[in-house]
Protein backbone atom coordinates (compact mmCIF):
# COMPACT_ATOMS: atom_id res chain seq x y z
CA UNK A 1 0.00 0.00 0.00
CA UNK A 2 2.87 2.37 0.81
CA UNK A 3 4.49 1.62 -2.48
CA UNK A 4 1.54 2.60 -4.39
CA UNK A 5 0.95 5.66 -2.63
CA UNK A 6 4.42 6.71 -2.90
CA UNK A 7 4.30 5.86 -6.83
CA UNK A 8 0.86 8.35 -6.96
CA UNK A 9 2.98 10.81 -5.70
CA UNK A 10 5.72 10.43 -7.41
CA UNK A 11 3.12 10.43 -10.84
CA UNK A 12 1.70 13.64 -9.40
CA UNK A 13 4.76 15.80 -9.29
CA UNK A 14 5.79 14.55 -12.45
CA UNK A 15 2.81 16.03 -13.56
CA UNK A 16 2.74 19.39 -11.96
CA UNK A 17 6.39 19.77 -13.13
CA UNK A 18 5.48 19.43 -16.24
CA UNK A 19 2.14 21.71 -16.39
CA UNK A 20 4.77 24.23 -14.75
CA UNK A 21 7.06 24.01 -17.37
CA UNK A 22 4.43 23.93 -20.34
CA UNK A 23 2.81 27.01 -18.37
CA UNK A 24 5.68 28.59 -18.34
CA UNK A 25 6.79 27.84 -22.10
CA UNK A 26 3.62 29.56 -23.04
CA UNK A 27 4.00 32.64 -20.79
CA UNK A 28 7.53 33.07 -21.91
CA UNK A 29 5.97 32.44 -26.08
CA UNK A 30 2.78 35.09 -25.33
CA UNK A 31 4.76 37.53 -23.88
CA UNK A 32 6.83 37.39 -27.20
CA UNK A 33 4.04 37.20 -29.28
CA UNK A 34 2.47 39.94 -27.50
CA UNK A 35 5.72 41.90 -28.70
CA UNK A 36 5.72 40.72 -32.17
CA UNK A 37 1.81 42.01 -32.30
CA UNK A 38 2.30 45.16 -31.90
CA UNK A 39 0.15 47.19 -34.20
CA UNK A 40 2.15 48.51 -37.54
CA UNK A 41 2.19 51.21 -39.70
CA UNK A 42 1.96 50.53 -43.62
CA UNK A 43 5.57 50.54 -44.01
CA UNK A 44 6.07 47.69 -41.52
CA UNK A 45 7.18 49.67 -38.64
CA UNK A 46 5.55 49.82 -34.98
CA UNK A 47 2.68 52.08 -34.88
CA UNK A 48 3.00 53.77 -31.36
CA UNK A 49 0.07 55.93 -31.96
CA UNK A 50 -2.26 56.64 -29.24
CA UNK A 51 -2.98 58.31 -25.60
CA UNK A 52 0.15 56.94 -23.17
CA UNK A 53 0.76 57.77 -19.34
CA UNK A 54 3.90 57.13 -16.93
CA UNK A 55 2.83 55.19 -14.22
CA UNK A 56 5.69 55.71 -11.71
CA UNK A 57 7.36 58.52 -9.14
CA UNK A 58 9.53 60.22 -11.58
CA UNK A 59 7.45 63.11 -11.36
CA UNK A 60 8.24 63.79 -8.07
CA UNK A 61 12.10 62.69 -7.96
CA UNK A 62 14.53 60.63 -10.43
CA UNK A 63 16.33 58.98 -7.70
CA UNK A 64 15.34 56.77 -5.19
CA UNK A 65 14.13 58.44 -2.41
CA UNK A 66 11.41 57.74 0.90
CA UNK A 67 8.26 59.42 1.13
CA UNK A 68 8.37 62.59 2.37
CA UNK A 69 5.81 65.15 4.08
CA UNK A 70 5.85 67.52 1.71
CA UNK A 71 7.76 68.80 -1.12
CA UNK A 72 8.70 72.18 1.03
CA UNK A 73 9.38 70.83 4.22
CA UNK A 74 10.93 72.17 7.72
CA UNK A 75 12.93 71.36 10.66
CA UNK A 76 10.41 69.12 13.17
CA UNK A 77 10.48 67.96 16.93
CA UNK A 78 13.67 66.34 15.98
CA UNK A 79 16.74 67.39 13.93
CA UNK A 80 16.25 64.33 11.44
CA UNK A 81 15.38 64.44 7.84
CA UNK A 82 12.46 62.06 8.44
CA UNK A 83 11.27 64.04 11.25
CA UNK A 84 11.08 67.12 9.22
CA UNK A 85 7.23 68.94 9.14
CA UNK A 86 5.44 70.07 5.70
CA UNK A 87 5.90 74.07 5.34
CA UNK A 88 3.43 76.52 6.19
CA UNK A 89 2.54 76.28 2.31
CA UNK A 90 1.59 72.93 1.81
CA UNK A 91 0.54 71.97 5.65
CA UNK A 92 -3.43 72.81 4.98
CA UNK A 93 -2.88 70.08 2.44
CA UNK A 94 -2.42 67.56 5.04
CA UNK A 95 -1.23 64.19 3.53
CA UNK A 96 -1.92 65.02 0.09
CA UNK A 97 0.96 67.47 -0.19
CA UNK A 98 3.18 64.46 0.86
CA UNK A 99 5.57 63.12 -1.29
CA UNK A 100 5.79 58.93 -2.39
CA UNK A 101 8.67 57.11 -1.95
CA UNK A 102 10.07 55.73 -5.25
CA UNK A 103 12.81 52.88 -6.00
CA UNK A 104 13.80 55.49 -8.83
CA UNK A 105 13.85 55.47 -12.36
CA UNK A 106 17.90 56.16 -12.72
CA UNK A 107 19.89 52.98 -14.28
CA UNK A 108 23.16 52.22 -12.45
CA UNK A 109 24.04 52.97 -8.78
CA UNK A 110 20.74 55.24 -8.92
CA UNK A 111 22.75 58.44 -8.92
CA UNK A 112 22.86 61.25 -11.02
CA UNK A 113 26.33 62.16 -11.79
CA UNK A 114 26.29 65.90 -10.18
CA UNK A 115 29.27 67.92 -10.58
CA UNK A 116 29.70 69.50 -6.68
CA UNK A 117 28.69 72.73 -7.51
CA UNK A 118 25.88 71.82 -9.67
CA UNK A 119 24.49 69.37 -6.95
CA UNK A 120 24.85 72.47 -4.33
CA UNK A 121 21.88 74.32 -7.02
CA UNK A 122 20.18 71.02 -6.81
CA UNK A 123 20.03 71.30 -3.23
CA UNK A 124 18.93 74.61 -2.99
CA UNK A 125 16.23 74.00 -6.16
CA UNK A 126 14.62 71.34 -3.86
CA UNK A 127 14.46 74.24 -0.67
CA UNK A 128 13.09 76.63 -2.84
CA UNK A 129 10.73 74.29 -4.63
CA UNK A 130 7.75 76.66 -4.40
CA UNK A 131 9.76 79.33 -5.41
CA UNK A 132 11.57 77.66 -8.57
CA UNK A 133 9.82 74.84 -9.81
CA UNK A 134 9.08 75.89 -13.86
CA UNK A 135 6.38 73.86 -13.48
CA UNK A 136 4.39 75.94 -10.74
CA UNK A 137 4.43 78.22 -13.00
CA UNK A 138 2.67 76.54 -16.22
CA UNK A 139 6.17 76.71 -18.63
CA UNK A 140 6.38 74.43 -20.81
CA UNK A 141 7.71 71.12 -18.97
CA UNK A 142 10.71 70.03 -21.37
CA UNK A 143 11.74 66.38 -22.47
CA UNK A 144 12.32 63.95 -20.55
CA UNK A 145 9.85 65.63 -17.70
CA UNK A 146 6.90 65.60 -20.41
CA UNK A 147 6.90 61.99 -20.65
CA UNK A 148 6.31 60.77 -17.08
CA UNK A 149 4.26 63.74 -15.68
CA UNK A 150 1.08 62.49 -14.18
CA UNK A 151 -0.82 63.53 -17.66
CA UNK A 152 -1.81 61.59 -21.02
CA UNK A 153 0.44 62.47 -23.94
CA UNK A 154 -0.59 61.93 -27.33
CA UNK A 155 1.46 60.36 -29.96
CA UNK A 156 0.23 60.73 -33.88
CA UNK A 157 2.46 58.87 -36.20
CA UNK A 158 3.18 59.68 -39.46
CA UNK A 159 5.88 58.90 -42.18
CA UNK A 160 8.34 61.37 -41.88
CA UNK A 161 6.98 63.07 -38.84
CA UNK A 162 5.64 62.27 -35.33
CA UNK A 163 3.78 64.21 -33.20
CA UNK A 164 3.39 64.40 -29.57
CA UNK A 165 0.81 66.58 -27.76
CA UNK A 166 1.02 66.49 -23.65
CA UNK A 167 -1.61 67.87 -21.04
CA UNK A 168 0.60 69.54 -19.13
CA UNK A 169 0.34 73.65 -20.75
CA UNK A 170 -0.57 72.39 -24.16
CA UNK A 171 2.62 71.44 -24.92
CA UNK A 172 3.81 69.70 -28.03
CA UNK A 173 6.85 68.47 -29.97
CA UNK A 174 7.82 67.31 -33.57
CA UNK A 175 9.93 64.13 -34.28
CA UNK A 176 11.31 64.46 -38.00
CA UNK A 177 12.41 61.56 -39.25
CA UNK A 178 13.38 63.23 -42.58
CA UNK A 179 16.09 65.72 -42.70
CA UNK A 180 14.99 69.11 -41.93
CA UNK A 181 17.23 72.70 -41.17
CA UNK A 182 18.13 72.98 -37.15
CA UNK A 183 15.62 75.57 -34.84
CA UNK A 184 16.25 79.29 -35.05
CA UNK A 185 16.74 79.30 -31.69
CA UNK A 186 17.14 77.61 -28.21
CA UNK A 187 13.63 76.19 -26.52
CA UNK A 188 12.03 75.00 -23.68
CA UNK A 189 10.77 71.66 -25.51
CA UNK A 190 14.09 71.32 -27.64
CA UNK A 191 14.61 69.97 -31.29
CA UNK A 192 14.08 66.04 -31.71
CA UNK A 193 15.46 64.30 -35.16
CA UNK A 194 14.74 60.41 -35.35
CA UNK A 195 15.33 57.20 -37.02
CA UNK A 196 14.63 53.70 -36.87
CA UNK A 197 17.20 50.80 -35.00
CA UNK A 198 14.82 47.88 -36.38
CA UNK A 199 11.75 47.94 -33.99
CA UNK A 200 12.87 51.09 -31.78
CA UNK A 201 12.29 54.60 -32.10
CA UNK A 202 15.61 55.91 -31.27
CA UNK A 203 15.27 60.68 -31.00
CA UNK A 204 18.23 62.81 -30.57
CA UNK A 205 17.20 65.66 -28.75
CA UNK A 206 19.42 69.12 -28.43
CA UNK A 207 18.58 72.93 -28.56
CA UNK A 208 17.58 73.17 -25.11
CA UNK A 209 17.17 76.69 -23.67
CA UNK A 210 18.41 75.03 -20.11
CA UNK A 211 15.01 76.38 -18.21
CA UNK A 212 13.41 73.39 -17.28
CA UNK A 213 14.09 70.80 -14.52
CA UNK A 214 14.00 66.72 -14.48
CA UNK A 215 11.47 66.64 -11.88
CA UNK A 216 10.10 68.14 -8.58
CA UNK A 217 13.02 67.17 -6.27
CA UNK A 218 14.85 70.21 -7.95
CA UNK A 219 17.30 68.08 -10.58
CA UNK A 220 17.92 70.48 -13.17
CA UNK A 221 20.35 70.99 -16.87
CA UNK A 222 21.93 73.52 -18.65
CA UNK A 223 21.54 74.37 -22.55
CA UNK A 224 24.08 71.79 -23.41
CA UNK A 225 21.41 69.31 -22.41
CA UNK A 226 21.55 66.37 -25.07
CA UNK A 227 19.22 63.58 -24.81
CA UNK A 228 19.15 60.00 -26.57
CA UNK A 229 15.47 58.48 -26.81
CA UNK A 230 14.73 54.94 -27.23
CA UNK A 231 11.13 53.91 -27.20
CA UNK A 232 11.20 50.38 -27.99
CA UNK A 233 7.59 48.28 -27.78
CA UNK A 234 7.15 45.83 -25.39
CA UNK A 235 3.39 44.63 -26.39
CA UNK A 236 0.51 46.39 -28.30
CA UNK A 237 -0.10 48.83 -25.09
CA UNK A 238 3.54 48.92 -23.49
CA UNK A 239 6.51 51.34 -24.71
CA UNK A 240 10.14 50.55 -22.68
CA UNK A 241 10.81 54.04 -22.39
CA UNK A 242 14.98 54.86 -22.33
CA UNK A 243 16.66 57.86 -22.59
CA UNK A 244 20.60 58.46 -22.06
CA UNK A 245 21.29 62.07 -20.80
CA UNK A 246 24.21 64.48 -21.33
CA UNK A 247 25.12 67.41 -19.71
CA UNK A 248 29.16 68.30 -19.58
CA UNK A 249 28.15 71.57 -17.70
CA UNK A 250 26.36 70.05 -14.93
CA UNK A 251 27.01 66.26 -14.82
CA UNK A 252 30.18 64.65 -14.58
CA UNK A 253 29.09 62.02 -17.06
CA UNK A 254 26.38 60.35 -18.94
CA UNK A 255 23.52 58.77 -17.30
CA UNK A 256 20.30 56.77 -18.20
CA UNK A 257 16.81 56.54 -16.76
CA UNK A 258 14.42 53.94 -17.92
CA UNK A 259 10.77 52.73 -17.59
CA UNK A 260 7.55 51.20 -19.27
CA UNK A 261 4.63 53.52 -20.87
CA UNK A 262 1.33 52.57 -20.90
CA UNK A 263 -1.51 52.74 -23.34
CA UNK A 264 -4.85 54.18 -22.16
CA UNK A 265 -7.02 51.73 -22.88
CA UNK A 266 -10.81 53.96 -22.54
CA UNK A 267 -13.11 53.65 -24.93
CA UNK A 268 -13.17 57.21 -25.01
CA UNK A 269 -9.92 58.47 -23.88
CA UNK A 270 -8.93 61.95 -25.56
CA UNK A 271 -6.50 64.41 -24.02
CA UNK A 272 -8.53 67.18 -21.85
CA UNK A 273 -7.32 70.31 -21.64
CA UNK A 274 -5.59 71.38 -18.17
CA UNK A 275 -5.13 74.95 -18.36
CA UNK A 276 -2.79 76.11 -16.06
CA UNK A 277 -1.65 79.64 -17.43
CA UNK A 278 -4.81 80.77 -15.50
CA UNK A 279 -4.44 78.28 -12.82
CA UNK A 280 -1.10 80.05 -12.33
CA UNK A 281 -1.45 83.56 -12.80
CA UNK A 282 -2.94 84.74 -9.26
CA UNK A 283 0.37 82.40 -7.95
CA UNK A 284 2.22 84.54 -10.79
CA UNK A 285 1.01 87.93 -10.35
CA UNK A 286 -1.37 88.58 -7.46
CA UNK A 287 1.52 90.19 -5.42
CA UNK A 288 1.90 92.79 -8.04
CA UNK A 289 -2.03 93.92 -8.20
CA UNK A 290 -2.70 97.02 -6.16
CA UNK A 291 -5.31 94.82 -4.49
CA UNK A 292 -4.27 90.74 -4.19
CA UNK A 293 -7.25 88.46 -4.78
CA UNK A 294 -5.69 85.66 -2.42
CA UNK A 295 -4.62 87.01 1.18
CA UNK A 296 -6.13 85.16 3.57
CA UNK A 297 -7.55 81.60 3.97
CA UNK A 298 -10.03 80.24 6.65
CA UNK A 299 -10.91 76.63 7.46
CA UNK A 300 -12.18 74.93 9.93
CA UNK A 301 -9.07 73.90 11.77
CA UNK A 302 -6.27 76.76 10.77
CA UNK A 303 -6.14 80.26 9.25
CA UNK A 304 -3.83 81.34 7.33
CA UNK A 305 -2.57 84.70 6.06
CA UNK A 306 -0.84 85.35 3.25
CA UNK A 307 1.75 88.31 2.69
CA UNK A 308 3.27 88.89 -0.80
CA UNK A 309 6.57 90.54 -1.18
CA UNK A 310 8.03 91.83 -4.55
CA UNK A 311 11.37 91.26 -5.05
CA UNK A 312 13.63 94.69 -5.69
CA UNK A 313 14.64 96.15 -9.05
CA UNK A 314 15.99 93.49 -11.67
CA UNK A 315 15.03 90.48 -9.24
CA UNK A 316 11.15 90.77 -9.99
CA UNK A 317 12.68 90.27 -13.80
CA UNK A 318 14.79 87.41 -13.05
CA UNK A 319 12.09 85.23 -11.06
CA UNK A 320 9.96 84.99 -13.91
CA UNK A 321 12.95 83.96 -15.91
CA UNK A 322 13.92 81.59 -14.05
Amino acid sequence: MANRFNAFTIVIAIVCLAVGAAVGMLTTRSTAEAASRAARTADGRPNLSGVWQANNEAYWDLEAHEARAGAVTQPGVYPYAYARAPAAPVLALGAAAGVPGSLGVVRGDGQIPYKPEALAIKKANGENWIDRDPELKCYLPGIPRAMYMPYPFQIVQGTDKIQMAYTFSNAARTIHLDKVEGPPDDTYMGHSVGRWEGNTLVVDVTNFNGKNWFDRAGNFHSPSLHLVERFTPLSADAIQYEVTIEDPEVFTRTWQIAMPLYRRLEANVQLIEYPCIEFSEEFMYGHVRKQPLVKRWEGETMIIDITRKVPEGDRFYEWYRR
